[in-house]
C-alpha cells in the first residue's frame, strides 16, 4: 500500500537545467530542490564555461503534479541564477516550462507533449488587440508570448552543456 501511494504522489516528472549559479549558492539550490521535493538532491556541478566562476547542472526529477512550478518558485528569488524547470505532460495536466533569468526573470509556457511552447488563444488575441495594425508590434507580442528574450538569454549557456560528457540511458541493438 505504501509503494502505491509513493507512485501516486510521484505521478510527474521533468528536468532542471541550472544553466549558471554562482559557486557560493550551489549547495542552497540543492538544499531548496530537496526540501520543495520532499527528499535529498545532489547534483553533478560542472564549470560553467559561458560565466567564469559560476557552475551548471542537470537535475531529473520525480514528484507530484505542480512540482515544476513549485521548483520555479523556489529558485527564482536567487540572485544570479539562470535556470529553466520542465514538468512533462500527465494524466489531466498539460506540459509546462519555467524559463528564468536574473535580468528578465520568470517566464511560464504551457507545453504540449512534444515539448513546443502553447500559446493560448487568449493570448494571441490579447497580440493582435495590443498590435492593431501595426507586424511590427506584433511581432514584438508574440515573441513575448513565446518567450523569445528568454530564449536568447539562455541559448549560450544551453550550448556550454554540448561539451558535457554523454550519459546514455540505455542502448538499443
Amino acid at each position: 500500500m505504501a509503494e502505491q501511494l509513493t507512485r501516486a504522489t510521484r505521478a510527474a516528472r521533468g528536468v532542471l537545467f541550472v544553466h549558471s549559479s554562482p559557486r557560493a549558492i550551489c549547495p542552497h539550490v540543492e538544499w531548496a530542490v530537496g526540501r520543495t521535493l520532499g527528499v535529498p538532491v545532489n547534483f553533478d556541478w560542472q564549470e560553467q564555461p559561458v560565466l567564469r566562476g559560476s557552475m551548471r547542472a542537470e537535475y531529473y526529477w520525480e514528484g507530484a503534479q505542480g512540482d515544476g512550478a513549485r521548483l520555479a518558485s523556489a529558485l527564482r528569488g536567487w540572485d544570479h541564477v539562470r535556470f529553466e524547470v520542465s514538468e512533462d505532460p500527465g494524466a489531466g495536466s498539460d506540459g509546462a516550462r519555467w524559463m528564468h533569468t536574473p535580468d528578465l526573470g520568470i517566464h511560464f509556457a504551457q507545453t504540449d507533449s512534444a515539448g513546443n511552447a502553447v500559446v493560448p488563444e487568449d493570448r494571441v488575441r490579447y497580440a493582435l488587440e495590443l498590435a492593431g495594425h501595426d507586424p511590427v508590434e506584433l511581432h514584438r507580442e508574440l515573441r513575448l508570448a513565446l518567450g523569445q528574450a528568454w530564449d536568447d538569454e539562455l541559448e549560450p549557456f544551453r550550448h556550454a552543456s554540448d561539451f558535457a560528457p554523454v550519459v546514455w540511458l540505455h542502448q538499443v541493438g
